[in-house]
C-alpha cells in the first residue's frame, strides 16, 4: 500500500505501477539502478529508469515509441537467471533504452512486446520498417 503511494505522489493522482525490478548481481537486486513500467490512467504507459542514490538520473520512454526489443544473456546471466532486455525507441535521448540485468528477461520481454502492440493501436501510431 505504501509503494501505491509512493507512485502516485511521484507520478500522478491516477498512476499505477505495472511491473518493478532493480539491476541485479549475481542474482540479488543489490543496486541502485531501478526500472519501472507505470500506467497512468488511460493517458501512458511509460517505463523509468532511476539511477543513483544521493544523485538521481532518471530516464524516461513512452510504451508506443518503442520499435523493437531485444534480449541478451550471457553466461553469467543464464546461472543466475537475469538478462538484458535493450528497448529501441525513436526518442532522441534514449534510442537505446537498456534494462540491465533483471530477473525473469524473457516474461519481461514478452510483457513489453504485447503492451507495445497495444499502446501503438490506442495511440493509431505504426512504425516504419526503414528509418531516414
Amino acid at each position: 500500500m505504501e509503494g501505491n503511494t509512493k507512485v502516485k505522489r511521484k507520478y500522478g493522482v491516477n498512476a499505477e505501477l505495472i511491473w518493478k525490478d532493480r539491476k541485479r548481481y549475481f542474482g540479488l537486486p543489490w543496486s541502485f539502478t531501478r526500472y519501472s513500467l507505470i500506467k497512468n490512467g488511460d493517458k501512458w504507459f511509460k517505463v523509468f529508469s532511476d539511477i543513483g542514490l544521493l544523485y538521481t538520473i532518471v530516464e524516461e520512454v513512452n510504451i508506443y515509441r518503442i520499435r523493437d526489443i531485444s534480449l541478451h544473456q550471457s553466461l553469467f546471466d543464464k546461472i543466475f537467471r537475469t538478462g538484458t532486455v535493450t528497448l529501441y525507441s525513436n526518442d532522441e535521448r534514449s534510442p537505446e533504452f537498456k534494462l540491465r540485468h533483471i530477473a525473469h528477461p524473457y516474461r519481461i520481454r514478452e510483457m513489453f512486446s504485447e503492451l507495445i502492440e497495444q499502446q501503438r493501436q490506442f495511440h493509431n501510431v505504426r512504425v516504419s520498417e526503414f528509418q531516414h
